[in-house]
C-alpha cells in the first residue's frame, strides 16, 4: 500500500548509500527493538514465542485473525522447528515493532509479470522488502500472512529450540549435538531429560544461537497435516471476542448516521428532540474522515438508544461532488475513457495491431462488471477508552500501527499512549484495511473522555459509506489463424484505481504512476499470447473504492476467462484443449488445469437433473497471490434461476501447510465468489448507494451454496496465497457453464438469464 512512497524515498537518497544500504542483508526478524517481557510464568525466547512453566507454548501472533485460520497455519510454523506438542500451543497479539512489518505484501504489489524472473524484478523486491523491513507497515492482507512469515516463524522456532537444548545441556554437562527434541521434552541418551517449561527460564539466558538450522520438508511432522484450529473452540463456546462484545465498566453506545451523498459534508443539525430521549448522553458531528462522509453521532447508554436517538436528530447536508454522478453517468465515463485513450499497456509483446490485421478471423466483445461492496458478516465499529491522556482501543483492524497512529492523532496524544488491542474480526475482505470507522470512535471518544464508548455502524450505513470493489469495463479484440490458432489478443479495460485513493486517505500522500491493481489478472496471466497488448485506462470520479477481496483479480479474470472461452468457441475447439494449447511451457497451470478436467470428469456426460433439467460444466484458470486455481462448475437453470450444483476446485499454493484450512478458504472463496456474481450490484443515483442491507444486497444462503470439492497439488515450494485466489475463477467458471447449457454468452455481472 505504501509502494510509492517507499520507492520515492529509495530515491531521494545518494545514488550511492542506496546501493551500499541495498546489497547489506536485511535485518533480523527475531527480535523487537523492545524485548518482549516474560510475564505470568512465561519466559520470552524471542519476538515470537513464550514458553510457560506448565508447558505452553504462546505464538505471538503479527497478523488479524478473520476467520482465514492465519492463527492455526502460522502457530504450526513455529512449533514445527520448535517440536512442541499442538496441544501445548497457544497464541496472543503482538506489540507494534518493525519485526512484524508485513515484508511480502508490498513487494509482491510491484507492477511485474509473474514470468518475468529478470534482474530488475529481484532486485526492486529486494528492496522494497528490505524497505518495509525498516518502514513499513504491519498489515494483514493480500493473502501473505503466512507467504510472509514461512521463514520468520520457522526461525522463530528453530531458534527457540537451539536456545532450550543449550540450557539443558549446560544443566546435564553434555555437548548439545547429544541432546534430541521431541513433542516438548528435551533429552539425552543417558536417560536425562527435561520439559521446555522446565527449560524455559534458563533458556531465556542462553542467547540466540549464531546458526540456524531448519528441518527439511522430509522431516515436517506437523506442516502438511490438517491440525485443528486453535480458534475453534472459543468460536464454539462462544467465548471468542469481537468489538461488539467488548463490555468495560461504564461503556457506552455511540451510532453513527453519515451523508447519504458518499464524500459529503454535514451543514447543520438540530439534535433537541434526541437529546430528551432516555439514555441519551450526547450528541455531536463527526467531520468527513479518512475517505468517508462527514455525519452525526448519537451517544447513550445502549446501542438500541443510541440508534433510535439517532432517528430523532434532524440533519441539513451538503451536496457532494458524488451528486453528479449516478451509475449510468458512470458508465458512459468509462466508455469515453475507452474511446479516447489507448490506456497504460501493462504487458505486451509482439505486434498485435499487426497480427489482428492479418488473423483469418477476429472476436470483438465487451465485459461489465459493478461496484461492490464488502459486506462482513460484523458491520463496522471501534472502542475507545480514553482517560487521563491515554487511551485503550479495540479494533478490528488489518494495519494495528496505522490505527494506534489515527487514535494517536485524532486525540492529539503521544503515539506510546495508545494501546491496541485486537479481537477476533468478523471477516474482512480488505474493509478493515480502512481507518474511518477508528477515526470516528476517536473523535466519539474524545468528546467523552474519562468515559468508554463503543461506536457501532448500522448494517444500513455499513453498506451505503463502504470502499467499494470499482466499477469496470473491459474490452477485448483477439484473431485466430485459419487453423484456429490464437495469434492476437489485445484488450483494454476501464476503471477507477484504488491505491491512489488509499495513499490519500491513509498517510496524505499522492498516488502517481500505474496502480498495478487496475490490470492484475489481465495482465499476469500464464497464456502464451503470440501477439498481444494488455492495459488500463484510470479514470478518475468522487467514489470511494477500496481493496475487495482478490482486488483486480475478482473482476478481471471473469472477463479474461470468459473471453478465452469465446475463443475457444470461435475456434471450434473445446475449453479446456484450447487452454492447454496456450500453456506448453507452464507445466504447473497445465497440471493444475488436467487434475480439475480429471477430477470433475469434464469429458464424461452429466446426469440429468431430478426435474429433467440439463447441467452443464464450465472451466476457468487463474493465477492470483502466487497461486495456481482451476475450476470447474456444474450449472442447470431452474424457472429462470442460475442453480450451481458442484464446484471442483484445485490449487497449487506450493508447500500445504495445513490443508484443512486451505480447503475451508477454497469454499469460502467460492461461496464470497459466487454471491458476487450470482447477486452482487451497487447501484449509484446522485451519488447515494441504493442497496441498504441483504434484503436488496443479497448474498449464497445455505441451500443455494454447492458442493465444493477441493483438491491440493502436492509441491514443496515456498507458499503463496490462499485466501484470496479461489475467489477470481469461480464468476467465468459458472458464465462458460451458462453458456454451454443455454449457448447465451453472459458478458456483465451479475449474472442473469434474459427473461
Amino acid at each position: 500500500m505504501k509502494r510509492r512512497h517507499v520507492l520515492a524515498a529509495l530515491a531521494a537518497g545518494s545514488g550511492v548509500l542506496a546501493i551500499g544500504w541495498g546489497v547489506m542483508p536485511p535485518r533480523q526478524r527475531l527480535n523487537p527493538s523492545h524485548p518482549l517481557a516474560s510475564v505470568d510464568k512465561t519466559s520470552a525466547l524471542n519476538g515470537w514465542v513464550r514458553v510457560g512453566d506448565d508447558d505452553t507454548v504462546t505464538v505471538v501472533m503479527a497478523k488479524s485473525e478473520m476467520g482465514q485460520g492465519v492463527f492455526t497455519g502460522l502457530a504450526m510454523l513455529l512449533a514445527e522447528e520448535l517440536d512442541a506438542r499442538w496441544d501445548q500451543v497457544r497464541f496472543e497479539q503482538s506489540p507494534n515493532d518493525n519485526i512484524y512489518n508485513n515484508l511480502a505484501g508490498v513487494a509482491d504489489g510491484l507492477p511485474f509479470h509473474p514470468d518475468n524472473q529478470g534482474m530488475l524484478k529481484s532486485s526492486a523486491q529486494w528492496l522494497v522488502r528490505k524497505a518495509m523491513r525498516e518502514m513499513g507497515l504491519m498489515f494483514t492482507g493480500g493473502s501473505t500472512s503466512i507467504k510472509d512469515l514461512w521463514l520468520p516463524m520457522r526461525e522463530a522456532g528453530a531458534s527457540a529450540r537451539a536456545m532450550l537444548v543449550g540450557a539443558a545441556a549446560q544443566q546435564w554437562q553434555v555437548p548439545t549435538h547429544e541432546c534430541d527434541v521431541k513433542d516438548g521434552v528435551v533429552s539425552h541418551s543417558s536417560g536425562k531429560h527435561a520439559s521446555f517449561g522446565e527449560l524455559a527460564s534458563a533458556a531465556a539466558k542462553v542467547g540466540l544461537p549464531p546458526n540456524i538450522n531448519l528441518k527439511s520438508a522430509d522431516d515436517f511432522k506437523l506442516i502438511g497435516q490438517s491440525l485443528a484450529r486453535l480458534d475453534v473452540e472459543s468460536k464454539t463456546d462462544g467465548s471468542a471476542l469481537y468489538v461488539s462484545d467488548i463490555r468495560l465498566p461504564g461503556l457506552v453506545f455511540a451510532s453513527v448516521r453519515m451523508n447519504p451523498q458518499l464524500g459529503g459534508k454535514l451543514q447543520s443539525f438540530d439534535d433537541s428532540k434526541a437529546l430528551a430521549m432516555p439514555g441519551v448522553k450526547k450528541v455531536l458531528a463527526i467531520d468527513a474522515l479518512h475517505g468517508n462522509s462527514a455525519g452525526v453521532a448519537v451517544v447513550a447508554a445502549s446501542s438500541f438508544q443510541a440508534m433510535k436517538a439517532l432517528t430523532q436528530v434532524q440533519v441539513t447536508w451538503d451536496n457532494a461532488a458524488s451528486s453528479e454522478w449516478s451509475s449510468d453517468s458512470i458508465d458512459a465515463k468509462l466508455h469515453q475513457a475507452l474511446d479516447s485513450d489507448t490506456g497504460f499497456a501493462y504487458f505486451s509483446t509482439g505486434d498485435a495491431s499487426d497480427a489482428l490485421q492479418k488473423a483469418a478471423r477476429t472476436v470483438k466483445a465487451e465485459y461489465h462488471a459493478p461496484y461492490l461492496a464488502h459486506a462482513t458478516m460484523e458491520p463496522m465499529g471501534c472502542t475507545v477508552w480514553f482517560k487521563d491522556g491515554a487511551a485503550q482501543v479495540w479494533a478490528s483492524t488489518q494495519v494495528p500501527d496505522l490505527a494506534c497512529k489515527v487514535v494517536a492523532k485524532q486525540l492529539g496524544i503521544a503515539l506510546e499512549k495508545v494501546q491496541l488491542h485486537i479481537p477476533m474480526l468478523g471477516s474482512g475482505f480488505g474493509r478493515r484495511l480502512e481507518m474511518d470507522i477508528i477515526a470516528q470512535a476517536a473523535v466519539v471518544a474524545k468528546a467523552m473522555e474519562g468515559t468508554p464508548v463503543q461506536t457501532l455502524w448500522s448494517r444500513s450505513e455499513d453498506m451505503q459509506h463502504d470502499f467499494y470493489r470499482p466499477v469496470c469495463i473491459s474490452r477485448f479484440n483477439a484473431g485466430l489463424d485459419a487453423q484456429g490458432q490464437l495469434v492476437a489478443w489485445h484488450n483494454t479495460s476501464a476503471s477507477q484505481a484504488i491505491v491512489p485513493q488509499v495513499m490519500a486517505r491513509s498517510f496524505g500522500l499522492p498516488g502517481a504512476g500505474p496502480d498495478k491493481t487496475t490490470a492484475e489478472g489481465a495482465f499476469d496471466q500464464a497464456y502464451e499470447w503470440p501477439h498481444a497488448r494488455i492495459a488500463h485506462v484510470a479514470v478518475d470520479l468522487p467514489l470511494p473504492v477500496g481493496f475487495w477481496r482478490s482486488v483486480g483479480h475478482s473482476h478481471q479474470a471473469f472477463f479474461k476467462e470468459s473471453f478465452v472461452d469465446e475463443m475457444a468457441f470461435a475456434a471450434g475447439k473445446n475449453p479446456l484443449d484450447f487452454r492447454l494449447g496456450l500453456l506448453k511451457n507452464h507445466p504447473r497451470h497445465t497440471q493444475v488445469l488436467q487434475t480439475a478436467a480429471a477430477q470433475s470428469g469434464w469429458r464424461q456426460a452429466l446426469p440429468v437433473n431430478s426435474d429433467g433439467t440439463q447441467r452443464a460444466r464450465g472451466i476457468a484458470l487463474h493465477e492470483s497471490f502466487g497461486s495456481i486455481v482451476a475450476q470447474v462448475a456444474e450449472v442447470s437453470v431452474q424457472n429462470q434461476q442460475i442453480v450451481v450444483h458442484r464446484v471442483v476446485c484445485v490449487i497449487d499454493c506450493g508447500t500445504a501447510v495445513n490443508p484443512q484450512l486451505i480447503a475451508q478458504q477454497m469454499e469460502s472463496s467460492v461461496v464470497f465468489g459466487l454471491s458476487a456474481a450470482l447477486f452482487g450490484e451497487i447501484t449509484i443515483d446522485k451519488g447515494r448507494v441504493q442497496q441498504s442491507n441483504f434484503n436488496n444486497y443479497p448474498v449464497l444462503r445455505m441451500p443455494q451454496a454447492p458442493v465444493v470439492e477441493t483438491h491440493i497439488i502436492a509441491s514443496t515450494e515456498h507458499p503463496e496465497g490462499v485466501g484470496e485466489p479461489g475467489t477470481p475463477p469461480i464468476a467465468p467458471a459458472v458464465a462458460n457453464a451458462l453458456f454451454a447449457l443455454t449457448g447465451q454468452r453472459l458478458r456483465q455481472l451479475p449474472l442473469r438469464l434474459p427473461a
